[in-house]
């Protein structure tokens, strides 16, 4: 299945693509310069990229954690980003009542994991017509994304993505089983891996989500093995002070590197396997 995003086509068997970006979006300034940044990379490395960050993160562990800007204003600087970086932009909705300002700007409509059983959320979305990354929530089988897939396309739309982020273990902890993208991709859409996610702790700080990045990039690596059609990076310029997620994000000046770790291995999978 080949989607297209604006000028790219992603999901050919061949060519992996990124999906790549601060955890929130935490200034104007901050944004832009990621956006720059990534988009410098991805011209060198000559890859499908699409640039990610949140307006809102609404499932934030504590109240008093930091959401980012909000609809209105979020969206205003991810356009920006979009016109000085030529990046496509994705982000998350949480509510139905976003969806069309969302879809006004955005070239990806990202379903939250926490939010993928959220029926209304999901179609809402997908009538758009936007491509929509419909995350499997971290108490489901791969299986059972089937239907969450089902929910989108009954609209019409063809232009999903399943993407996988690790399945809860216990308390505070998630596990990546490599099975899920082999079970996902029988599903007909391209498959992704939300490769920073599957590394945090969820609520393992108590105010606050940890993570251990020590770890994307060998869980990274393993899954160009498998011939994962996309991976997502949350990535930060100084990880140590990002207001969300710093603790799983991956240090951009590291992005280039594993881009190019997973470029090679894929390069050498018999096409069998891809």
């Amino acid at each position: 299945m080949v989607i297209r995003i604006g000028s790219l086509k992603i999901g050919t068997k061949a060519r992996p693509f990124f999906i790549a970006g601060p955890c929130v979006i935490e200034s104007e300034v901050h944004c832009l310069k990621m956006a720059e940044r990534l988009a410098d990379y991805g011209r060198r490395l000559n890859i499908d990229l699409i640039f990610k960050a949140s307006y809102d993160k609404a499932n934030r562990t504590s109240v008093d954690s930091f959401r980012g800007p909000g609809l209105d204003e979020g969206l205003r600087i991810l356009e920006k980003a979009r016109e000085i970086s030529g990046l496509p932009v994705l982000s998350d909705v949480h509510e139905k009542i976003q969806v069309a300002a969302a879809a006004d700007v955005l070239d990806v409509i990202q379903i939250p994991a926490f939010l993928c059983r959220q029926t209304d959320l999901v179609q809402a979305a997908a009538a758009t017509g936007r491509c929509v990354n419909l995350k499997k929530g971290q108490f489901l089988s791969p299986q059972e994304m089937r239907r969450v897939l089902e929910k989108a396309s009954a609209t019409g739309n063809r232009k999903i993505l399943l993407t996988e982020r690790g399945t809860s273990f216990g308390y505070n902890n998630l596990v990546v089983d490599f099975r899920s993208f082999i079970i996902m991709r029988s599903f007909g859409q391209p498959v992704v891996f939300d490769v920073t996610h599957s590394v945090q702790a969820p609520g393992g700080k108590g105010d606050q989500s940890g993570g251990d990045s020590h770890f994307v990039p060998y869980l990274a690596r393993a899954g160009a093995a498998l011939g994962v059609e996309g991976f997502f990076f949350e990535v930060h310029d100084n990880p140590a002070e990002a207001l969300s997620d710093g603790a799983n994000s991956l240090d951009l000046k590291s992005f280039p590197r594993l881009v190019e770790d997973i470029l090679r291995i894929r390069g050498v999978l018999r096409k069998e396997y891809l």
